[in-house]
């Protein structure tokens, strides 16, 4: 155990089941050359099951972690660019990514002889999660050197010496890829916003123009229903024009017959004076 770390041993340990922590972490304290280091060693404290599946996981896919974990730093640099509806995507495509990586990290528990419940599960995607969001969490989580489970909602004041056996993580960053596929990320971030924003104008057109079209079709409709309307109104006033000129004629001999039964009612009343006139004449004694 010569020129080993507290650390690295702690790193060793902590990927050991929890079943046989105890056990392991006494032969290792043990075998330690130096009283101090071994005295350190044995105050090392059992892991939770969760924290021992995270553990593994980090120790054993090192790199599909890191990659993990690149992305959320990367996502969470990129929240202040982002509208609500894509961060909501992210959060969704987070989501997945989380239970994946819990997935497999309690497969990987399980292949090697862990038992992996419902709730472990659960505890081991709250962690991976919490890693997600925040940047300490994910050096925890990084670290393989879990003593606890970490909160889904972030503990705002995450103290690692307590979470992280064997010291706190030493803040390194995560490797990161080539420059070429930096850039590349960056462009095509940036081509998906531009995407997305050319999909949100190209929907809001399609909107607009669905809605204009339905317009001009019921424009349309009424324009075609006033125009038979206006044709029932001009044939309905051709015939009354028709019936006025008719009346107009009625009147017109009728104005000619009355002028003529004047003219016999005067005759009529002019022979009834001269009867009565006669007759008043010839009954005079």
């Amino acid at each position: 155990m010569a020129d080993r770390s507290l650390i690295d041993i702690a790193a060793e340990l902590y990927a050991t089941s929890p079943e046989s922590f105890i056990a392991s972490r006494n032969r290792l304290a043990e075998s330690a050359d130096d009283a101090t280091l071994g005295a350190q060693i044995r105050a090392l404290r059992k892991p939770s099951t969760a924290a021992w599946v995270v553990n593994l996981f980090a120790r054993e896919r090192s790199d599909r972690l890191a990659d993990a974990l690149r992305l959320a730093d990367e996502l969470r640099q990129a929240q202040a660019e982002l509208d609500a509806q894509t961060l909501a995507q992210l959060g969704r495509q987070r989501r997945a990514l989380t239970s994946r990586l819990a997935e497999e990290a309690a497969t990987l528990a399980i292949a090697r002889g862990g038992r992996v419940t419902a709730a472990t599960r659960e505890a081991v995607q709250q962690t991976i999660t919490a890693a997600f969001f925040d940047p300490h969490a994910a050096e925890a989580v990084a670290s393989g050197r879990l003593v606890r489970e970490l909160e889904a909602s972030g503990e705002a004041t995450l103290d690692l010496r307590t979470a992280v056996a064997g010291g706190a993580p030493e803040g390194r960053e995560l490797p990161q890829p080539p420059a070429d596929e930096l850039r590349a990320r960056r462009e095509r971030r940036s081509a998906e916003r531009e995407l997305h924003d050319a999909e949100q104008a190209l929907a809001r057109a399609q909107r607009e123009q669905t809605s204009a079209a339905r317009e001009r079709r019921e424009s349309a409709e009424r324009a075609d229903a006033l125009t038979d309307r206006i044709r029932e109104l001009e044939d309905e006033l051709s015939r009354v024009r028709k019936r006025a000129e008719a009346a107009r004629r009625e009147v017109d001999e009728l104005d000619g017959r009355i002028a003529n039964l004047d003219e016999n009612v005067r005759g009529a009343e002019n022979a009834v004076t001269a009867a009565t006139s006669k007759l008043r004449e010839l009954g005079r004694p």
